[in-house]
């Protein structure tokens, strides 16, 4: 199944007599947003690999939704689509940039790099990697998911099945695709083909009752 919501239109300020102070961009690799999104990934990060017992894979997936968890701003009730792959080109690829630049810094010329920064760079590579073939995350695009991802706490994996997922490719700006349907979805539509069926129960027993569709 796929989306192809459409880009909202930011209405821009008059100009007076001074200036105002141009506006950050929100997703800018420099700007203080960017700054925040990466120090609460890092910390965040540390905090799940201290504690965590899950394998490798659940950790690094959990951190990713750690990551777009923070980069909802409170007063947005949901992200359009290039916003969305704005936050992945301009931040969460760009994340590990900074440990990169201070492992290189370390080295002395001529000197082979460390394993971590070897590390750091294949982790750089793998997340290019996923993005080109697809990056699954919850689907932001939709404000009935962001009202629930909002909710979510303490990187809980067991809170994920309830939000919807899509997954994003920097292939395909224009387009994403629905990966899963969230439980709480799946259990609103139940609950309302029960009672659409409960009603036509009702009126081929009585005429007077009007069915709904």
């Amino acid at each position: 199944m796929v989306g192809n919501p459409q880009s909202k239109v930011r209405a821009t300020p008059s100009k007076g007599h001074s200036k105002p102070k141009p506006k950050e961009k929100l997703f800018h690799p420099q700007s203080r947003k960017a700054a925040q999104l990466e120090r609460a990934h890092l910390r965040q990060h540390k905090l799940t690999s201290a504690k965590s017992k899950r394998g490798k894979v659940q950790n690094e997936r959990n951190d990713r939704f750690v990551f777009f968890h923070h980069a909802l701003t409170s007063d947005v009730p949901s992200l359009t689509l290039p916003e969305i792959h704005d936050i992945i080109k301009d931040v969460w690829l760009h994340r590990h940039d900074v440990a990169i630049a201070e492992e290189a810094a370390t080295r002395r010329k001529g000197e082979p790099r460390s394993s971590k920064e070897d590390k750091l760079l294949a982790a750089k590579e793998a997340d290019k990697e996923e993005y080109r073939t697809g990056l699954e995350i919850p689907d932001l695009t939709d404000p009935t998911t962001v009202e629930l991802f909002r909710k979510w706490e303490d990187g809980d994996p067991n809170y994920l099945p309830l939000l919807r997922m899509i997954r994003v490719s920097s292939a395909d700006h224009e387009k994403f695709v629905i990966t899963r349907r969230g439980r709480r979805e799946e259990e609103l539509e139940a609950k309302a083909a029960k009672e659409a069926k409960a009603v036509s129960k009702a009126a081929a027993k009585d005429p007077n009752v009007m069915a709904i569709d």
